[in-house]
C-alpha cells in the first residue's frame, strides 16, 4: 500500500488540520440546490486567492453527502508533459485531513487505454489536485477518487474515456481550473467574462490561454451537453478582487455548478 502525501500543505493551504477545519467551517455552508449535482468546476489557486471562489460551488455538496461515493477529478499537469492522461499508482492521497482512498477498480479498468499513464511522479508535486482535497474531505463522508491530469490529448478522447466512469447518482466529476493568467485587471475581466460565456453556450473550444484546464473544461461540456446537463454560474472574480492580490498581473477564477435539468 503506498500514499502520495500532501506537496503544497503550508503554500497553497494551511498544513494545519485544525486551521483547516477552521477554514472549512467558515466557508462551507449547507445550501440545497433543486436537481442533484453531477459535476462542479472550480479553481485551484492558493486558498487565500481563490478558497472563497471553490467553497461557493462545493458548499452544494454538503447536502448530498449521503449520495455522492466516487470522485472523479480532473486538473492539468502543470510540472510534466506527455502524452494523454495520467493516473497514480498510489493507494491513497493524504492531506492534512486524513487520507483519501484511491479508486484502484477504475485505475485497473483504465490503465491498459492508449491515452492514460499510470505515474506516481507525475502526481508527486501536482497542486491542481490536491487543493481540492480538503473540500471534498470536508463536504462529502466515505468516497473514493479517480485523479486524473490531462496534458497532451484532446479534449473529445477525455469525454470518451470519462462518460463510461462517470454514470450513476453516486458518481461526481470535478474539474479544476484556473482561467487568464497574468494580464492587467481590466483585460482579465474582458478575457475571462469571454471565456464563461463559452462555458455558458457548451462551447468546447477554449484554450489553455483562456482557462489552464481547459482540457477538462471542454471535456465536460462535451459531456453536459450530450447529457442536457444545466450549468449555473456561481462566482466569477480575479486576484486583483483579494485582499492578497495586486491589480497588475491577474488570474482569474470562476466556479460553477453541474446538474440533472429540472
Amino acid at each position: 500500500m503506498s500514499t502520495r502525501p500532501p506537496a503544497v500543505a503550508g503554500q497553497f493551504y494551511s498544513h494545519s488540520a485544525a486551521a483547516l477545519k477552521v477554514q472549512m467551517d467558515k466557508w462551507l455552508k449547507v445550501s440545497q440546490h433543486a436537481t442533484p449535482i453531477r459535476a462542479l468546476i472550480v479553481p485551484h489557486a492558493g486558498y487565500m486567492f481563490s478558497g472563497s471562489v471553490a467553497a461557493d460551488a462545493y458548499r452544494y455538496l454538503l447536502a448530498e453527502a449521503e449520495r455522492i461515493r466516487r470522485v472523479i477529478l480532473i486538473g492539468p499537469s502543470h510540472r510534466y508533459y506527455f502524452q494523454g492522461c495520467a493516473i497514480p499508482a498510489a493507494d491513497h492521497f493524504e492531506t492534512p485531513l486524513g487520507k483519501i482512498k484511491i479508486d484502484t477498480q477504475l485505475v485497473e479498468k483504465i490503465k491498459e487505454i492508449d491515452d492514460i499513464e499510470v505515474s506516481d511522479q507525475v502526481h508527486a508535486l501536482e497542486h491542481s489536485l490536491e487543493v481540492q482535497l480538503p473540500f471534498l474531505q470536508s463536504c462529502l463522508h466515505d468516497f473514493t477518487l479517480l485523479p486524473l491530469l490531462t496534458s497532451n490529448v484532446h479534449p473529445a478522447n477525455v469525454a470518451k474515456l470519462i462518460d463510461s466512469l462517470w454514470q450513476g447518482d453516486d458518481c461526481l466529476l470535478v474539474v479544476s481550473s484556473d482561467l487568464s493568467h497574468f494580464h492587467p485587471y481590466s483585460e482579465a475581466q474582458r478575457i475571462d467574462r469571454q471565456t464563461c460565456t463559452m462555458i455558458d453556450n457548451y462551447e468546447p473550444t477554449l484554450v489553455p490561454e483562456q482557462a489552464c484546464g481547459s482540457t477538462g473544461i471542454n471535456t465536460l461540456l462535451l459531456l453536459a451537453k450530450q447529457r442536457g446537463y444545466t450549468l449555473i454560474r456561481k462566482t466569477l472574480i480575479n486576484s486583483g478582487d483579494t485582499d492578497a492580490g495586486d491589480k497588475e498581473r491577474v488570474v482569474g477564477y470562476v466556479s460553477y455548478l453541474v446538474s440533472e435539468p429540472q
